[in-house]
């Protein structure tokens, strides 16, 4: 019984990931604005001054892009977390935003256990979350992110036990929400190197992860 729902989930989850079409120039020829909301991995923290991935993608794709890094170090998806981005302002400035496409890439300190006993409540504030951003008039195309792996034993309480919880979630929304989902637990997988604290990605590791954010946004390889 247990194999059979792993295989199961391991459909469910190919599904999830399904290829996405790549986004289209903007007929009038301005960038495409893309808003990468997201805790410290996505702000930066570990990969060094200027090497945050949102950085390292706005390089692979170039001046038909504008990329906006709205990351806040230690921030949580849950609304009852310890530090919630819902508050934030960078959350505010994210919407403001006009995006055209956002990546959300949420989860990994919900796993400290003073905010993963409030489990219960995670698929539903990361829906809300990801409605925020659909419900925008810009209509931007939103990417889900699986976060990246914790090796060994974690750090800050961060575990991994936790994050493979979440990952049903991640799979369930895209297919509720017809949203895409950009695998950073894959590209980094393996590669605890690349995670040298056990939690954030050094230069190259957040290098893997624009690669892959940039596959997902052009359908091309960078």
């Amino acid at each position: 019984m247990k194999q059979l729902l792993l295989a199961i989930f391991a459909l469910s989850l190919a599904s999830a990931l399904h290829a996405a079409d790549p986004l289209a120039p903007k007929a009038d020829g301005t960038p495409l604005r893309l808003a990468c909301v997201g805790d410290s991995i996505t702000q930066g923290v570990g990969a060094g001054n200027g090497m945050a991935y949102p950085t390292q993608l706005q390089a692979l794709l170039g001046e038909g892009w504008e990329i906006g890094n709205f990351g806040v170090s230690g921030r949580t998806l849950l609304r009852k977390g310890d530090n919630p981005y819902w508050k934030e302002a960078a959350y505010t400035k994210a919407l403001d935003f006009k995006p055209d496409a956002v990546i959300i890439m949420l989860g990994t300190n919900d796993t400290k256990p003073q905010n993963w006993k409030h489990k219960a409540e995670f698929e539903g504030d990361y829906r809300d979350l990801v409605k925020s951003f659909l419900n925008l008039p810009s209509k931007p195309r939103v990417f889900i992110c699986r976060p990246v792996p914790v090796p060994g034993q974690g750090n800050f309480g961060i575990n991994d036990t936790a994050l493979q919880e979440q990952m049903p979630v991640y799979a369930k929304l895209a297919e509720e929400l017809k949203v895409d989902v950009i695998d950073m637990f894959a590209a980094l997988d393996g590669k605890p190197e690349m995670l040298p604290d056990r939690v954030h990605p050094n230069a190259a590791g957040a290098g893997e992860m624009a690669k892959a954010a940039a596959k997902a946004l052009t359908g091309k390889d960078h």
